[in-house]
């Protein structure tokens, strides 16, 4: 194994304690390669890391009969950071009557731990330009973030639901949309200072408080420049234009859809991690599902956990711990160390385990 030139050990330590939700699916499987991952980080530079597991999804309605049951929400209430998996389940999937579902957990965490800043890094990889939908000269060196608002809109307003009549209602506070805004601005001055706030504000109300709002926020930030998005040009200009972004920040049920269609710029959703963050406990992630068509069939791409752990160290100011992670996951792409969906042709089969073995090896080489 090629050893990275340029990592150093540090005398400085910290203690975590980390909440372990790995969920539904895959979950398990790629959470074993980001603890293995965050162990080996911890071992090189001396840091002290405790790990609680607690139940999320489909498997805590199974265990309690409740999504995010009230232990869960306690041992992440108390944890540093929470390291999140995935959660779904297709008899959930496949049952439009049922009343409790895997996700309900996750919308009940990001709720109760008041995660209002969904944080979604979309970065590609030389090695993997290729395998983008879009073509190379498109996405080559297209880096931006996508900065989605998480506890209001659609997804927790009031709702109604009858056989011939239903509603959502995307209900937006001043307090909601500045408190996000500002998380855009702030992040848009630590990058190329370029914001693009994503509306719909010709047709909904909702969207024209956003814009509002954010019109009356520029002047605080006069070093960033602004563009004003409506979501369905948005969608279109990261298909045809994604270098075009820098961050972008935007609604609830907008931000899903969008971070989704980023997410496939890169060539596969098992190479991006995000975060998110608020008022109480971060949570880190993944950001594609539970895949359970795969569960236990050791396929599963753990980078995107691995990485998701790179943004825990990150937010706590351990930044060579998170450059660490990202020069061994850069290496074992580059030595074709990588799982059936974006093996080079005639590459060797590596699974999860053995993607997650091999990073960890490297950095405690390095």
């Amino acid at each position: 194994m090629t050893v990275a030139q340029g990592c150093r050990n540090t005398t400085d330590t910290m203690k975590l304690n980390i909440a372990v939700l790995s969920g539904d699916g895959i979950g398990p499987e790629i959470m074993r390669e980001g603890v293995r991952v965050m162990k080996a980080v911890a071992e090189k530079f001396g840091h002290e890391i405790g790990f609680k597991e607690a139940p999320c999804g489909a498997h805590a309605i199974d265990v309690t009969g409740d999504p995010f049951p009230e232990e869960t929400y306690n041992i992440c209430k108390e944890a540093d950071a929470v390291l999140f998996a995935a959660v779904g389940h297709p008899k959930y999937d496949n049952d439009p009557t049922a009343k409790v579902r895997p996700e309900q957990g996750l919308l009940a965490m990001r709720k109760r731990l008041g995660l209002f800043a969904n944080i979604r890094p979309i970065q590609t990889f030389k090695c993997l330009l290729h395998m983008s939908p879009l073509k190379q000269h498109l996405v080559e060196d297209a880096d931006f973030v996508c900065i989605r608002e998480l506890t209001g809109g659609m997804y927790f307003g009031e709702k109604y639901q009858d056989n011939d009549r239903a509603y959502d209602t995307d209900l937006y506070t001043r307090p909601e949309i500045e408190r996000i805004l500002r998380v855009g601005f702030d992040y848009a001055r630590k990058r190329n200072r370029h914001l693009t706030v994503v509306d719909k504000a010709n047709v909904l109300a909702s969207s024209r408080l956003w814009r509002q709002i954010a019109k009356e926020m520029e002047p605080q930030y006069p070093d960033v420049r602004v563009d004003y998005m409506y979501v369905d040009n948005a969608a279109m200009r990261m298909i045809s234009e994604p270098k075009f972004f820098d961050v972008m920040v935007t609604e609830n049920t907008f931000g899903d859809i969008l971070t989704d269609e980023g997410s496939c710029i890169t060539g596969s959703m098992g190479l991006l991690p995000s975060a998110s963050t608020g008022e109480s406990t971060p949570v880190f992630e993944p950001v594609h599902g539970s895949w359970p068509q795969a569960t236990g069939k050791n396929l599963a791409n753990p980078l995107a956990q691995i990485l998701s752990v790179a943004m825990l160290f990150e937010h706590f100011g351990l930044m060579e711990e998170g450059a660490v992670i990202r020069k061994a996951v850069d290496a074992s792409l580059d030595a074709n160390v990588r799982t059936p969906e974006i093996q080079v042709e005639g590459g060797a089969h590596y699974g999860t385990r053995e993607v997650g073995e091999w990073i960890a090896a490297y950095i405690a080489e390095c």
